[in-house]
């Protein structure tokens, strides 16, 4: 008995149940199957599979989403990558020094950075001084040239001093001697003394190994060439300026000069005309602008003053596998100034460079395998449902039509 009552309230719920079905089924012997139900269901089968690869491809890709906030970060170094030709200016009168608002200069800067000769129509010109560090570092190059360049990556530039016998005599150093004794074999050696005194260096012809080492012979063979200098640069992370200049610097009571009197006789290589190749702060990441790559600026005055004016966005960008990347971009300004005579500025191409107070952080996201269940299911319905009215909206039409041609539509 107790069987029979529990038979007969399971089939009463599950009559009630069925009532709940929202999609009664049809006989299928009153199915009507129609050519332009099949190719509205062909369309529809096309389109779902096509946003269905979509949707795929979208959750198997990163999405980066970006913060701001406050830099933080205290004592570390802001890596300088650069790559900039000169088509007028040779490379023996091409100086670069850097500077910043702490007080800490570098003249005359030549540890990790590479100097090309080119001729007059931009070729390379063989150099053997300069060859091997050219040649021998292209791999150091390519990696600075996309900015992951660090400074183990560098090789120290070989130097050829002359080796001093010892019957060479102690070269004078012309009243600009550190010590008593000190000797200047060089016009290298003699240059870097006064430099160090914040001295002038000029009158090479009155300095004999100047004169013996025909420096100023070799100035004028040099007078038409160019010069790609690249390289990178570490220096302290506050504002600051690096540059470009013709001649050699040094300090004379707490100003920085240039001896450019060695080449006010060809006044026509302070032509300034330059091409930034590249120029970056720190290490690439994906989707990153450096806005001066490729940049050209030509001049017709035989001396003038580039100056880029660029403000550095410190940056931090974590990839999905959790490692962080801390490097920079930037935006920058520029302006000329036309130089008539050594009293209104130096000729060359200066940075300056400030910080910005904010930190960008980019991060790369996966999306959730909800987020794709969800997307397939609006696909799969929405397809299912717009193919469906307009099946239904054709074969009505199709049967109006038919009723037309009867003139049985009243």
């Amino acid at each position: 008995l107790r069987k029979s009552v529990f038979l007969k309230m399971s089939s009463r719920f599950f009559a009630k149940l069925r009532d709940f079905d929202v999609y009664p089924k049809t006989i299928q012997d009153y199915q009507v199957k129609t050519l332009a139900g099949a190719a509205v269901s062909v369309c529809g089968i096309i389109l779902m599979v096509t946003l269905f690869l979509g949707e795929l491809s979208l959750y198997l890709s990163t999405t980066t989403v970006h913060e701001l906030s406050v830099d933080t970060s205290r004592g570390e170094k802001l890596q300088i990558n650069f790559d900039v030709t000169f088509p007028r200016m040779p490379c023996s009168i091409i100086s670069l020094d850097t500077m910043d608002i702490s007080g800490e200069q570098h003249l005359d800067v030549t540890h990790e950075v590479y100097k090309q000769r080119l001729d007059e129509i931009g070729n390379a010109i063989a150099d053997k001084t300069l060859e091997h560090n050219i040649q021998s570092n292209k791999t150091m190059i390519r990696k600075m040239m996309d900015g992951s360049a660090n400074a183990s990556d560098f090789v120290d530039a070989p130097t050829t001093t002359p080796s001093l016998s010892a019957e060479t005599e102690c070269g004078s150093c012309y009243g600009a001697e550190d010590q008593p004794g000190d000797c200047c074999n060089t016009c290298d050696e003699v240059r870097d003394a006064y430099r160090r005194r914040g001295w002038a260096f000029f009158n090479m012809e009155n300095i004999k190994p100047c004169k013996d080492e025909g420096t100023r012979l070799k100035e004028q063979e040099e007078k038409n060439e160019g010069c790609r200098v690249t390289g990178t640069l570490e220096v302290n992370k506050v504002a600051g300026n690096f540059h470009f200049a013709p001649g050699k610097s040094f300090q004379n009571i707490g100003f920085q000069l240039h001896d450019l009197l060695n080449f006010q006789r060809n006044v026509v290589q302070h032509n300034v005309s330059h091409v930034i190749n590249h120029l970056s702060f720190g290490k690439k990441f994906p989707g990153r602008i450096n806005p001066l790559d490729g940049l050209s600026r030509f001049t017709e005055f035989k001396s003038g003053m580039y100056q880029y004016f660029i403000k550095v966005v410190p940056t931090k960008y974590a990839y999905l596998n959790k490692s962080v990347i801390d490097t920079n971009q930037f935006s920058s300004t520029e302006h000329f100034r036309k130089i008539e005579g050594l009293q209104r500025g130096l000729p060359g191409v200066f940075f300056f460079y400030d910080l910005s107070p904010i930190m960008v952080t980019f991060a790369e996201r996966s999306n959730s395998f909800l987020e794709l269940v969800t997307g397939v299911c609006a696909i799969v319905g929405g397809v299912f449902t717009v193919t469906g009215i307009i099946d239904s909206t054709i074969y009505t039409g199709q049967k109006i039509a038919k009723k037309l041609q009867l003139g049985k539509l009243h």
